[in-house]
């Protein structure tokens, strides 16, 4: 199995992880894998225009009309 080595590393980033895994019962390195693992394997999250483009067409543009007038917004539901 192929080995990934990182280097210069902050000191305080190897104490968060040496932390994280003493709270998940790991090894440091176990934790290491876990959490890229976590990150890297996971399903892709929709971008902004492919979640208004799953949208799906209802009603008619003319539901969704803005009406601009001088109402103050705190009267509009009154």
């Amino acid at each position: 199995m192929p080995s990934l080595v990182v280097r210069n590393l902050d000191e305080s980033i190897i104490n968060a992880l040496k932390a994280r895994a003493v709270a998940h019962h790991r090894s440091t390195e176990a934790e290491h894998r876990a959490i890229l693992a976590e990150f890297l394997l996971r399903p892709q999250r929709k971008t902004f225009a492919e979640a208004l483009a799953d949208m799906p067409a209802v009603g008619i543009d003319s539901d969704f009309h803005r009406v601009n007038d001088d109402t103050p917004p705190s009267d509009v539901f009154d």
